[in-house]
């Protein structure tokens, strides 16, 4: 089971249900996931198992949204792998400053998107047209709730333009923080469901013309730190309202000869969680239709 958002076949409006099978249920109590993230991880757990609805909807009649909305946001977590603090050596003339945060002991930690500029499975992710080196970043993200309590999982591509920050590691919120620069997998999976967070498999594959041009895989056993140190530190001294989701870093990056190209597809999944699978736009004039999508999410189609 998956909590999604999507867009009501009859009404047009953005309803929050579960996904099971080939149906999506609407949970009549709840109008967004926001207000979901503002209960406890126990009232959640009841809510779900037992607000039911006789009125589903198929599959293939229900426009999935990404799972996030009003004042949650995304954030995500650098140099959390051994192979990302490899590249980030690799790619940047300040090489140390990687060195250091990876065995520190406060971990990177920086602002993603807010959830009107999340993208999601089958929208387009974007790479920036000032930059000539960008790569998808594939990551488990944590779905956490107002109190602090991690609640779901889903699938983070958390998009980036490794030249921007490889010239100096104070561009990394350019070459972060941009319109297509962080899809989400269309639903959450209860943390409950999944059997061990930290022994995930995540794969990755892109494609170019159809043919596959890259392939990685790595493990969430392989993280540096644990989702709930990650988790600690976000709410440390910040408050999250509506909650929060939080990637976890990546352990997949691609040697520094390779770059995305328009029109290439992502695929990513993980094992027990979720697939995500994007293609890719270059540039701020492909993505003008986020500014409509929050109020008319028919915009994204």
């Amino acid at each position: 089971m998956h909590l999604v958002r999507y867009v009501d076949p009859g009404t047009g409006t953005a309803r929050v249900g579960r996904h099971e099978g080939d149906r999506v249920n609407p949970l009549p109590s709840a109008e967004s996931v926001a207000e979901l993230l503002r209960l406890s991880a126990t009232e959640l757990r009841e809510l779900l198992e037992r607000d039911t609805s006789a009125d589903s909807t198929p599959e293939s009649g229900a426009r999935l949204l990404p799972p996030i909305d009003g004042r949650t946001e995304v954030w995500a977590s650098g140099v959390t792998y051994e192979r990302s603090r490899g590249a980030r050596v690799e790619e940047s003339d300040a090489g140390t400053v990687y060195l250091h945060v990876y065995d520190a002991q406060r971990p990177e930690l920086f602002f993603k998107a807010p959830a009107w500029r999340v993208v999601t499975d089958g929208d387009p992710v974007a790479i920036r047209a000032d930059s000539p080196l960008n790569v998808p970043e594939p990551e488990l993200a944590l779905v956490v709730n107002n109190h602090g309590e991690i609640v779901g999982l889903t699938a983070c591509n958390d998009m980036s333009s490794r030249s921007l920050e490889g010239e100096n590691p104070l561009y990394l919120p350019q070459a972060k923080v941009y319109n297509g620069s962080c899809g989400l997998s269309a639903g959450i999976r209860p943390i409950w469901q999944v059997e061990d967070p930290t022994d995930l498999r995540i794969r990755m594959t892109v494609r170019r013309d159809g043919d596959e041009v890259w392939r990685g895989e790595t493990s969430t056993a392989k993280l540096h730190r644990t989702p709930r140190e990650l988790v600690d530190a976000l709410f440390a001294e910040t408050d999250f309202p509506d909650g929060a989701v939080l990637a976890t870093g990546t352990g997949i990056i691609p040697e520094l000869d390779f770059t995305l190209a328009p029109d290439d597809l992502i695929e990513i999944e993980i094992d027990e969680v979720a697939r995500l699978s994007n293609h890719v736009v270059r540039g701020r004039e492909t993505t003008s239709w986020f500014t409509e999508s929050p109020d008319q999410p028919k915009a994204r189609a």
